[in-house]
């Protein structure tokens, strides 16, 4: 209250001032003396000199009074989409509050570089993300998560004294070249890369019977699509790492070999073993450090759809590759049955068996068997076969896996028969999960099969991630 009087008091004695300087007149009497016409100047001076530093003092007054600014500058408004970064890409330096809106399909974030990385965005949810001390400069941004840097979700951030919030303005797409480039990416299927993933290794048999495999862990070139080479984390120089088959009953050892940069270990998802093979450092195993091996040792179970991954920082090296697939025996098929009006035949026999693993993340992103369209593979049938697919999701999302043309018969989930089997369009096969899908062709003709996410299948740049098709003919 102190200081709102003193203002009150200062403002008050401006107003009578100029009054009282103004009321003061020149001596109009002749007889008026020298020295008294100075000291009345003197006076007048230093009247002048009072009314300038009190207005002087008011103004400091004012200032100290006005509201200033506290805590960050902003908001910014920054929206991601599938694979784009607009907004507000001009701010202020200093404490700086983002708004990122999430308007695409799935969860985006925001990464400054050198700076920090806010918080994942849920698709369609909006946060608050403040940035302290942010300099002048300019700062490369993108979204970190998967391979949505390479898919185009990057851009300049540019933080400048002069910039105000809002007055972004969005640029109108270019859909002639959208629709070209959609035309040259699936005109452009199947494409040739180098390396293939899932290719089944074949066990020496020991002295004592027992299927022996090795796997070496190694980082290695990859190419995920046509020209995309990325550092992947592979056993055996392949993503996914090789295909192991075996049957229940058999004697299994399997020796691993690490020549990554860090330790490692591997986990055998859904297979039975005893506590000290599960592949879970330190717990049940020493860590595999870099140049050391392991040997895993178990008796394969009865029949299964597993999976076998790294365990140790599984966020950074099964995204980057260190995964694969791994069967037991036989997933039972309901042979000579009537499903939905569907007679199974009881003579079914399976042209193909396809393992199909499903990831989203890391180095490799989105792909189906370590490959992004248009270097997956195609599957060629012809008219009245059946193929059996295990669907093994390794990723960290769901993916709603959808073939166009016909119905597929799901048979079994995580390995386990169905009392119930049923005929689905779509199914959604959340991370970790398996499911095998029983399919019969019925018609001729190129039929699409992906996920069912627009935003893990196609951009601006065209189709891309997991897509594949099947190429059916007539017998």
């Amino acid at each position: 209250m102190a200081r709102r009087i003193g203002v009150s008091i200062v403002i008050v004695m401006l107003v009578a001032i100029p009054a009282c300087t103004e009321g003061v007149e020149e001596p109009s009497s002749t007889s008026q003396s020298a020295s008294e016409a100075t000291e009345t100047e003197l006076e007048l001076a230093r009247l002048r000199d009072e009314l300038t530093q009190l207005r002087a003092d008011l103004v400091a007054a004012q200032e100290a009074l006005a509201p200033t600014e506290s805590g960050p500058t902003g908001p910014y408004e920054i929206e991601l989409s599938d694979y784009r970064i607009e907004g507000d890409l001009t701010v202020r330096p200093g404490d700086v509050s983002f708004v990122l809106d999430n308007r695409g399909d799935g969860a985006h974030n925001l990464r400054i570089s050198g700076v920090g990385t806010a918080p994942d965005v849920p698709a369609g949810e909006s946060i608050t993300w403040e940035v302290a001390d942010l300099a002048p400069g300019e700062y490369f941004v993108y979204c970190a998560l998967s391979d949505h840097r390479l898919r185009g979700m990057s851009a300049n951030l540019v933080v400048d004294a002069e910039a105000t919030p809002g007055g972004h303005e969005e640029e109108t797409p270019d859909y002639e070249a959208m629709s070209e480039a959609m035309t040259a990416s699936m005109l452009a299927f199947p494409a040739e890369t180098e390396g293939l993933g899932n290719r089944e290794l074949t066990p020496q048999i020991a002295a004592d019977g027992a299927k022996e495999f090795s796997l070496v862990a190694s980082v290695i070139d990859w190419e995920v699509a046509p020209g995309q080479m990325v550092k992947a984390w592979a056993y055996n120089g392949m993503v996914p790492g090789p295909l192991i088959r075996v049957d229940p009953g058999d004697l299994v050892r399997i020796r691993l070999t690490n020549q990554l940069p860090m330790g490692t270990d591997i986990h055998w998802h859904a297979v039975s073993v005893p506590n000290e093979m599960d592949g879970v450092s330190p717990l049940t195993q020493p860590l595999v450090e870099p140049g050391a091996t392991f040997t895993y040792e178990f008796v394969a179970g009865g029949s299964a759809v597993a999976m076998y991954h790294a365990h140790h920082h599984s966020s950074v090296q099964v995204p980057n590759g260190l995964l694969g697939a791994f069967l037991i025996g036989e997933v039972p098929l309901p042979r000579g049955r009537t499903i939905n009006g569907v007679a199974i035949p009881h003579d079914l026999e399976l042209v193909a068996e396809i393992p199909m693993v499903l990831n989203d993340t890391g180095e490799i992103g989105l792909s189906l068997n370590g490959k992004s369209f248009p270097a997956t593979e195609a599957y060629r049938f012809e008219v009245g076969d059946w193929y059996l697919v295990h669907y093994l999701n390794q990723g960290g999302q769901i993916h709603p896996m959808h073939q166009h043309g016909y119905f597929g018969l799901v048979v079994a989930k995580d390995g386990v028969p169905l009392t119930e089997p049923f005929w689905a369009d779509t199914l959604a096969v959340a991370p970790g999960e398996r499911y095998s899908v029983l399919f019969n062709v019925t018609v001729p003709g190129t039929w699409l099969w992906h996920c069912h996410i627009a935003a893990h299948v196609d951009s601006e740049e065209g189709m891309f991630g997991m897509v594949t098709a099947v190429i059916a003919t007539e017998s």
